[in-house]
């Protein structure tokens, strides 16, 4: 059962496989034996893909709470330890683990050297128990409501709009947001596929334009191509200014549209609202209410 609830959780053998430090073969075979001794198929397999069928959905969300007690009772031996041990699997969005994570994690795993920290990048908005995270990062909007909130990173983020000195020489600049639909502009696509607008703000007026240009990327590690393309003059950026500072700094870009930037509240680490929590969660949230690092 805790094989095939890995299977699920992970969407395939080889992700479970690693995710568990076991090999594919023995989850594969441990999920035939469990479909064998239940006598229904509980898993679709193809070349490409495992889901669950319609009776292993209902398993494993029925399986799913009994081994999250399981594993809190497992955890409780945790307490009688010097250090907390353990994996804490964290869900984030691909800004969150660029700008955020950085100045937290490192010094956190230094105080705690047997936990073993897994982050799981994705954008959109998951199930934490379905996908088998003890915890998430997301922005306020995006919180269910029977989750606990616990402010993490800067309390104020900004979105910004910038170009390399060279491409506003060349092309203008801007001073309006629905000017951008005369420039070339560098583009980021949600991992669904849906590429969202951009978003302006000044004295309560929202702008939203659907600028052009000669290159879109997935959001993620992917924004740094993008950045770089600016930089190199190809084109007019709009991101989380943490992520353009070094070449903010530098010269190598600079911003317009300074009275439009939109500033938005800081994301939160959220979590199940159970009475135990598994020390090594346990352990980043009270390193988070400690407040700044250094």
């Amino acid at each position: 059962m805790s094989a095939f609830l890995a299977v699920v959780r992970a969407g395939g053998f080889r992700e479970a496989a690693r995710m568990a430090g076991q090999s594919a073969s023995s989850l594969s075979e441990a999920v035939r034996r469990l479909e064998a001794a239940m006598g229904v198929r509980l898993l679709n397999r193809t070349t490409r893909s495992v889901a669950p069928t319609e009776v292993g959905a209902r398993l494993a969300e029925r399986l799913a709470p009994a081994f999250g007690e399981v594993e809190a009772a497992l955890d409780v031996v945790n307490h009688f330890r010097d250090r907390p041990a353990g994996t804490l699997r964290i869900n984030v969005p691909a800004n969150v683990a660029r700008t955020v994570l950085s100045p937290i994690i490192f010094p956190f795993l230094k105080r705690y050297p047997d936990i073993h920290l897994e982050i799981v990048v994705e954008d959109s908005f998951v199930d934490l128990l379905a996908a088998g995270c003890d915890a998430g990062i997301r922005y306020d909007e995006r919180l269910e409501q029977d989750m606990i909130a616990l402010p993490i990173g800067p309390r104020t983020q900004r979105l910004v709009t910038a170009a390399s000195p060279a491409y506003l020489r060349e092309h203008g600049t801007p001073t309006h947001p629905r000017d951008l639909l005369q420039h070339r502009c560098m583009r980021g696509q949600f991992s669904g596929g849906r590429i969202p607008l951009w978003e302006f703000e000044r004295d309560g007026e929202v702008v939203r334009v659907d600028p052009q240009g000669p290159l879109l990327v997935r959001q993620g590690a992917a924004f740094d191509l993008a950045a770089e393309g600016a930089v190199a003059g190809l084109g007019i950026i709009h991101l989380f200014d943490d992520w353009l500072r070094p070449h903010l700094e530098s010269g190598a870009l600079v911003t317009v549209l300074d009275d439009w930037i939109q500033a938005f509240s800081g994301p939160y680490l959220y979590y199940p609202g159970r009475k135990h929590l598994p020390s090594p969660l346990r352990a980043f949230v009270d390193f988070i209410r400690e407040g700044p690092v250094g």
